[in-house]
């Protein structure tokens, strides 16, 4: 059984993820309100963050009220080649309980073993690249994920968005226009236009829009 998947981004006007500076507080504070048992992103997105914040990103840790951290959503990010190595720095933040790595069959052995002894779960789906759709499935049968965010970039949403995968996409329209040079909301190219019900739009701080649209 598939998990609901709610792809949430803040966007430019024109529909691109780079160029400029999101109202993070807005942006996680509409998050919040999806209520998901797992936070999904690519490996490109955690080692952004990671360079963004450097030394600084387990300075978010804190201490959490006892079976606080149990009611967190896992962090799971798609990591076939095996990149990410930081994830004691992010699991130190309060915002997740655990992490599970979404690998191949071709993800390095040395890569499974660095995994293994920082004490992160692993779903193995797909040969060369993570079969999405057999990790998300995993993802519900092992993990018990209902609902799923997706904070990434636009590889992962055209993937997921490709293979049929989302179930809802979420839009934080910025009030600016940064030009086709950077990141785009989706990434790939589609058979056929994804076509899409409007569930709400609303009018926020600072002349933002909240738009959400359900796959039909």
């Amino acid at each position: 059984m598939l998990p609901e998947v709610t792809i949430h981004n803040a966007v430019s006007i024109d529909g691109r993820l780079t160029g400029f500076m999101p109202d993070m507080g807005l942006y996680y504070e509409l998050a919040g309100a999806v209520g998901e048992n797992a936070t999904l992103c690519g490996a490109d997105t955690i080692l952004a963050g990671l360079e963004e914040f450097g030394d600084d990103a387990g300075s978010f840790s804190e201490d959490l009220p006892p079976g606080r951290r149990a009611s967190l959503p896992l962090l799971v990010v798609t990591d076939s080649r095996g990149r990410v190595r930081s994830w004691e720095q992010f699991l130190r933040m309060p915002f997740w309980r655990s992490g599970v790595s979404l690998c191949a069959e071709s993800t390095p052995p040395e890569h499974l073993d660095y995994l293994d002894g920082v004490g992160i779960e692993v779903i193995r789906a797909g040969e060369v690249r993570v079969d999405l759709r057999a990790a998300l499935e995993e993802l519900s049968s092992r993990f018990g994920v209902e609902r799923v965010r997706v904070d990434s970039g636009g590889s992962l949403n055209g993937a997921l968005l490709k293979e049929g995968l989302v179930s809802e996409v979420s839009a934080l329209v910025s009030p600016l226009v940064v030009g086709d040079s950077q990141v785009p909301f989706f990434y790939g190219a589609f058979r056929q236009p994804v076509e899409m019900e409007l569930l709400s739009a609303e009018e926020l701080r600072g002349d933002h829009v909240l738009l959400r649209y359900r796959i039909t």
